[in-house]
């Protein structure tokens, strides 16, 4: 009950002090935001190495996925800057008639919730929290109980880079603390990475709290596929799944879960998978010849073992045996189901599994649009070398982001936007060019400038 109370009390002096400076951050203009944006972009850099530590250890993440997730943190901080300098610089002019002006602005909403996920703790973390300040928004920012740690040196990170404390307060703990903020009346807007079904959660809070209209906005997970036809060239079909299903243990948004292949070359390149699973090495997330790393904690290995039971009665699984390493932490041997059709799976299963379906591309129509019926939307991976099925597959199923003859993982900020829609999030896409507007408001201002005797702009033609 004390822990109950000092959390509820947190939460509260957090909202008021961010509720009492959000004035102040917002009228300091974007360009003085940019410049504290930069700074912690470069205060990253700086502490590269201390963060790739923090993360191996708390998040299980292979070095080099590390090394990726702190370069994106980076990129957040100064593609945000960039937006922050160019759209919150004040009244743009409009046309109008003659004898006023007219003008508009963006500005922030007030108090922002950004909830992070625990499988990119400093990227995802990072880049809600720097566009929500560089849109003028005060954050209270609520990381994933299983990442604490990473969060508070991201946090001090960005105080040290300039950023006042009251624009910026970490509130750390469980689901119950995220349903506080959530539930404020006072919370003007809620940016949220994670399942669909918490999402729907907050959506539902935002609907019932009293204040402002707040926007959501989310990026959820997706039940996304590769489609292979015969002309894909095998080795680079086996590459691209491999990366795409098995990287970061499959706990990415935007990994591979159903694998899509041809009648004709499906026992191929099946084998071929299986033969590149043998060979991944598994283990200490922290030596640098790993290639999969442990499941973020043993309540979500759970969750895959129960997914594999449930299956072995219907479907064809093969399991990577992993033999004593699975006891020594929360290890999980990548695995492949082999589904007879795309009835037998309806939601997306967190981590290393692979469903493959055997299908005949000339019925890409029927069988895309029973994937898009899902209703999911996140990420989409064709290999071909026929243009005219790739556009096919695109016109077949929604997703967010599609990617032909590579992997479909791995967005670049400002190179591939990232997100989705329906199941799979809200949008706008992070690390896209209409990502800050959905923190902002506008305001337009016109001025009757025949009142004050004419237009004084005409003195200087």
């Amino acid at each position: 009950t004390a822990s109950k109370d000092a959390a509820d009390w947190e939460s509260i002096a957090a909202s008021a002090s961010a509720l009492d400076y959000q004035p102040h951050w917002n009228a300091i203009g974007g360009a003085k935001r940019a410049d504290i944006l930069e700074a912690m972009a470069n205060a990253m850099e700086q502490e590269t190495d201390r963060l790739i530590a923090i993360l191996a250890r708390e998040g299980g993440k292979t070095l080099d996925d590390c090394i990726a997730e702190v370069r994106e943190a980076v990129d957040f901080c100064r593609y945000y800057a960039v937006e922050a300098e160019t759209k919150f610089k004040g009244l743009e002019a409009l046309p109008g008639p003659a004898g006023e002006t007219n003008g508009i602005e963006m500005m922030g909403r007030g108090v922002f919730v950004c909830i992070s996920p625990w499988n990119f703790p400093l990227a995802i973390f990072t880049g809600q929290i720097a566009g929500a300040l560089a849109a003028g928004n005060t954050v209270l920012a609520k990381p994933a109980e299983q990442t604490p740690v990473i969060a508070h040196e991201a946090v001090k990170l960005f105080h040290a880079a300039g950023l006042p404390v009251e624009a910026l307060h970490l509130l750390t703990g469980d689901g119950r603390v995220g349903g506080k903020l959530t539930g404020d009346a006072r919370c003007g807007g809620v940016a949220f990475t994670g399942s669909t079904e918490v999402a729907r959660i907050i959506n539902r809070t935002l609907a019932a709290k009293d204040g402002p209209i707040a926007p959501l906005i989310a990026e959820t997970g997706g039940l996304n596929a590769l489609f292979c036809d015969t002309t894909a060239l095998k080795e680079q079909v086996v590459d691209d799944v491999i990366m795409s299903g098995f990287r970061s243990a499959g706990q990415r948004c935007s990994a591979l879960r159903v694998l899509f292949l041809p009648h004709e070359t499906a026992d191929d390149i099946i084998e071929m998978i299986k033969g590149a699973m043998d060979v991944m090495i598994i283990g200490d997330p922290a030596d640098p010849s790993t290639d999969v790393g442990p499941i973020i904690d043993a309540e979500a290995r759970g969750l895959l073992e129960t997914h594999l039971v449930k299956m072995k009665p219907i479907a064809r699984v093969w399991q990577r045996d992993i033999g004593a390493l699975h006891a020594k932490g929360t290890f999980f041997g990548p695995a492949i189901v082999e589904l007879d059709g795309l009835d037998q799976i309806d939601r997306e299963v967190f981590g290393p599994i692979l469903h493959v379906i055997r299908y005949d591309p000339d019925y890409i129509e029927k069988v895309g649009g029973a994937l898009s019926a899902k209703g999911y939307g996140l990420t989409l991976g064709v290999h071909s070398r026929l243009e005219g099925f790739a556009e096919k597959v695109k016109a077949a199923v929604r997703a967010g982001n599609v990617y032909v003859n590579r992997s479909i993982i791995g967005a670049v900020v400002g190179v591939q936007p990232f997100g989705g829609s329906g199941l799979s999030g809200t949008g706008p896409k992070a690390g896209g060019p209409h990502y800050l507007a959905r923190f902002a408001t506008e305001r337009v201002v016109t001025v009757n400038i025949a009142a004050q005797g004419g237009d004084p702009t005409l003195l200087n033609l």
